[in-house]
């Protein structure tokens, strides 16, 4: 049975306007293209992985991260009317010219960072068992479509759709746009000229996976994509944040236990550690979930004032509850239980707590003084938490 053979096309010319160089501009510390040409031939599905270009330079970085440039494009298809299917169709000449036949083509850019591999394969499995011609990366609207409008002549505005102004978004029909990363093609095979069409099967991707990039406003968006894509790579503290996950969720802990958490830097004058992580012993004040509480930081450094509450659950240790740093924490920060406090204690802080929240100075004004709502607002949110 005859393998079906297929090769990649990208597409590469030097003479980018709005973004100088944009094909080989670095992003995060590697040239564009090289992405297109990696996750390509990490697919595993393609004889060649070719890039067509004009340029020298974009040439050489190709050749750099595995591609080939059996040959150089020509002026009359470098310039800004040369279409893609006419460079495609070029290569394809060329090489059929040299001897060399493909069954399938596959036009990638060299502007998709955010390609992934699987969806070249899907691309390329489903357009192999179906009678259609051409498979493509596709996403979903963000926004109904229906609902949207233009602008008029003198800046109003105009809907395309007038009737589904008030027709909910859930009951509308979803809309689907081109993605822009790759277009698989039968070769020899006649299509429709309108790529949307019964002949295609579009390949759904992820909204978070697509980013057109044509500007720089476009380049920054794509690389904040990217780096959230990659978080062993841009997030340091990812390994760690893999571990906390791993660990079991305490079912039984009661308002009053202290834990030391695991918190992060140890950015204040306490002295506990482990590993990489800084470890703060946590009150829990109120519990929320079975993994989740409003818990206050201890210091063991004396501290006086509004914003403090000094106390001993040790007969050896003063310890002072950091008010103004209460927040949520998750139980599975916890790496052991360090002890409790008794019933009057308690009591005692939730009379500091209340405190804390009305320090705010009332001014007044017409009405209720606005400090006053403010804090009557904050006072009664605690006391929402604690019922």
């Amino acid at each position: 049975m005859h393998k079906p053979k297929a090769i990649a096309i990208i597409p590469a010319r030097g003479g980018s306007k709005r973004i100088p160089r944009k094909n080989i501009k670095l992003f995060h510390a590697k040239p564009l293209i090289a992405y297109s040409i990696q996750t390509a031939l990490s697919s595993g599905v393609f004889e060649k992985v070719i890039v067509s270009t004009d340029d020298e330079e974009i040439a050489e970085v190709a050749r750099e991260y595995g591609a080939q440039v059996p040959f150089m494009r020509s002026k009359e298809l470098s310039d800004d009317f040369a279409t893609t299917g006419d460079v495609v169709a070029d290569v394809i000449k060329k090489l059929k010219a040299q001897g060399e036949e493909f069954d399938y083509v596959c036009t990638i850019y060299a502007t998709a960072p955010l390609l992934q591999k699987e969806y070249l394969q899907e691309a390329f499995e489903k357009l192999q068992n179906s009678d259609a011609k051409v498979a493509f990366s596709a996403t979903s609207m963000p926004f109904p479509i229906q609902r949207t409008f233009k602008l008029t002549k003198d800046g109003r505005c105009e809907m395309f759709w007038p009737e589904h102004f008030k027709t909910r978004s859930q009951d509308l029909e979803e809309a689907y746009q081109d993605a822009g990363q790759f277009y698989w093609e039968k070769v020899g095979e006649s299509r429709n000229d309108i790529l949307f069409s019964h002949d295609a099967i579009p390949i759904i991707l992820p909204r978070h996976l697509v980013q057109d990039i044509d500007t720089l406003e476009d380049w920054t968006r794509a690389e904040m994509l990217y780096e959230i894509l990659h978080p062993d790579i841009y997030d340091r503290w990812n390994s760690l944040k893999k571990e906390l996950n791993k660990k079991e969720e305490i079912i039984t802990f009661y308002q009053g236990n202290i834990y030391f958490m695991s918190i992060g830097q140890n950015v204040g004058h306490e002295t506990y550690g482990k590993k990489q992580l800084f470890l703060r012993p946590v009150l829990v004040y109120k519990k929320l979930s079975k993994t989740t509480f409003i818990g206050i930081p201890l210091t063991s450094t004396p501290k006086e004032g509004s914003y403090y509450f000094s106390f001993r659950y040790k007969k050896d240790k003063v310890s002072t509850a950091m008010l103004h740093q209460m927040r949520v924490f998750d139980i599975r920060r916890s790496e052991y239980l360090s002890g409790k406090i008794n019933k009057n204690i308690y009591a005692n802080l939730v009379k500091k707590v209340n405190e804390f929240m009305n320090i705010t100075p009332m001014q007044k004004q017409r009405g209720m003084p606005t400090r006053a709502k403010n804090t009557q607002s904050i006072a009664q949110k605690v006391e929402n938490v604690k019922s």
